[in-house]
């Protein structure tokens, strides 16, 4: 079982996303990613986006820490409801609407975005099936909402190769975790 680790929320369980469907950042992974967010000032009053939401896990634990807010995107139906549910317990706790679900493809959800949405902290945690092409395409969209040293995150099996970025986005950072490997991007 899943858990916010910190912040307000912190302590409290996370519903899963039941099937195999989805694979939820194990809570040592989240700790050291939620580590480095903090060291780089990532966190605190950012508008948050978390894309391939699964259970929300990333995004509801950024609205723990002091997100402004935190809005997930899910397209399968069963972890849309379960990243419903973990947002209204999330919001409940923290006495505010700050973390939002959206049940939509990430594409199509990039494609609506207003031109004046700006975003500071985004992560991607997309299916394992999700080809190289596809991530650069969702990637090269959501450059044109990214702030002024916005963080982009992007998790993936360790096996898979980097992201092919486009030329808006630069990767600074990227580090194992076992079968996990996150890539750290900022805008260029």
């Amino acid at each position: 079982m899943s858990r916010i680790i910190a912040g307000i929320v912190g302590g409290n369980p996370l519903v899963s996303v039941p099937g195999n469907a989805t694979r939820p950042t194990t809570d040592r992974v989240k700790e050291a990613l939620f580590s480095r967010l903090e060291a780089l000032d990532a966190i605190d009053d950012a508008r948050v986006l978390d894309l391939y939401a699964g259970s929300g896990s990333l995004g509801i634990e950024s609205a723990s820490r002091g997100a402004r807010s935190s809005e997930l995107v899910e397209f399968d139906a069963r972890a849309s409801e379960v990243c419903q549910r973990n947002a209204d317990m999330a919001n409940q706790v923290l006495g505010r609407r700050t973390a939002m679900v959206h049940r939509s493809k990430v594409e199509s959800f990039l494609e609506r975005a207003a031109d004046d949405v700006l975003w500071d902290l985004v992560f991607l945690d997309p299916p394992y099936p999700l080809d190289e092409a596809s991530l650069k395409a969702v990637l090269t969209k959501l450059a044109f909402h990214l702030d002024e040293g916005a963080v982009v995150v992007v998790e993936r099996s360790s096996r898979s190769p980097e992201p092919d970025w486009p030329d808006t986005l630069e990767r600074f950072a990227d580090k194992k975790y076992g079968e996990t490997k996150l890539w750290f991007a900022e805008p260029v």
